[in-house]
């Protein structure tokens, strides 16, 4: 590799713990991590560390944890660390000029999409139920817009239709590891020109509301399949029988027909607005993820009723 360079890296959940491994595998000098304060957590209501915390506890690297960078406390320990660049990935905290103009090289981010599609929160999510065919990773040179700075790096990844937010997640997360450390050598070499954003082609991921989670048995199997996909692992598709909350984990739009939400037979096939799904793996509030067959020996689902 080129010269290591001088880093902060700014992330908070497990999407971004392989992008922090490999910086430091790739012998980067991480000077300091910065993420999400400890949130309280669990019935113990105990704070618990976030994921990117934790991981770079275990590496012995100082962390860092602002409420925001409001104070100029923050601003100027930040700038006290004379960083060539920072590295951010789902940090969850908006960056101020003082913060992104501070690095030599500035703040480069590991975006879940292929800018300008899907600038903003949720772009996994937002992917799958806009049935888009591909998405992938963009790492770009962050500025005050949201998602709006030039591009360095693309790196594309096919949605298939059993493609869930967990496994693209996991996908994207080891594809935006290696396409960092691409970016940072090119980048220190002057191998890579950053590119401007085409004006055409933005959307915007919207922040997943867990009112969309609710399954509305008039839209069709295939908007259906797309919803529950995108909700796996969290925070679930679901619907209601008999004021227990069921969630669906993994089901298939097979061609049927019948009254929106109506079981058709005694396997967990429900019609919808248009065709239909075969449920093969849920799980009731309080329970465990159960395949359709051990569901039903505990809960009965018979054909003829009409979910909610």
């Amino acid at each position: 590799m080129t010269q290591p360079l001088r880093l902060a890296f700014m992330g908070t959940p497990d999407f971004s713990v392989p992008v922090l491994t490999a910086l430091i595998d790739a012998g980067h000098d991480v000077a300091a991590v910065y993420c999400q304060p400890p949130r309280a957590a669990g019935r113990g209501q105990k704070e618990r560390l976030s994921p990117v915390h934790a991981a770079a506890e275990d590496r012995g690297i100082e962390v860092r944890t602002p409420v925001n960078f409001k104070s100029e406390d923050d601003v100027a320990a930040f700038t006290a660390l004379e960083l060539d660049v920072a590295v951010v990935a789902a940090y969850g905290l908006i960056l101020p000029a003082a913060i992104l103009d501070a690095p030599k090289m500035g703040c480069l981010n590991v975006h879940a999409s292929l800018l300008p599609r899907w600038r903003g929160a949720a772009p996994i999510q937002r992917a799958i139920l806009a049935g888009d065919g591909e998405t992938g990773v963009t790492i770009m040179q962050m500025d005050e817009g949201l998602d709006t700075g030039d591009m360095l790096l693309k790196e594309s990844l096919p949605i298939s239709s059993d493609t869930t937010a967990g496994s693209l997640h996991d996908a994207l997360s080891e594809m935006g590891a290696g396409l960092i450390v691409e970016a940072l050598a090119g980048l220190s070499a002057g191998e890579i020109t950053p590119i401007p954003q085409p004006e055409d082609g933005v959307t915007y991921a919207q922040k997943i509301d867990k009112a969309e989670s609710r399954i509305d048995w008039a839209n069709s199997a295939a908007e259906i399949d797309r919803q529950i996909r995108a909700f796996a692992p969290w925070p679930g598709a679901w619907f209601e029988h008999e004021k227990t909350r069921i969630k669906i984990l993994a089901a298939t739009p097979i061609s049927s027909s019948g009254k929106p939400g109506a079981l058709l037979d005694d396997a967990l096939t429900v019609a919808c607005g248009e065709g239909a799904i075969s449920i093969s793996r849920l799980q009731r509030a309080g329970k465990g993820p159960m395949t359709a067959g051990e569901f039903l020996k505990g809960y009965d689902l018979p054909a003829g009723t009409v979910l909610a």
